[in-house]
């Protein structure tokens, strides 16, 4: 994994790890646990989104909030890097 998206990954599990704090929940957060699993509800699904934005400082798009992207750490690191590279003109 590039450098960069090592970065994203953990900004992303720490975004999930303090919403899980604020609910008093502990939790390990690997990439691949889906995030309901580990104690994530579906309020706490839009505050995650919210944080995503906050922290990567972009809006995501209608077409990305979906429950495929909001399933994992994991998912959600390939959106967020999908967004934030550059679009490549073939």
């Amino acid at each position: 994994m590039h450098a960069f998206d090592l970065d994203v990954q953990n900004r992303v599990v720490k975004l999930v790890k303090g919403i899980l704090a604020q609910n008093s929940l502990a939790a390990e957060v690997q990439p691949m646990a889906r995030l309901v699993d580990i104690g994530l509800t579906s309020t706490d699904m839009v505050n995650l989104m919210l944080a995503v934005e906050a922290e990567f400082d972009f809006t995501i798009p209608h077409s990305e909030i979906t429950p495929e992207n909001f399933r994992s750490v994991e998912t959600l690191r390939r959106m967020v890097v999908g967004q934030l590279q550059p679009v490549v003109a073939a």
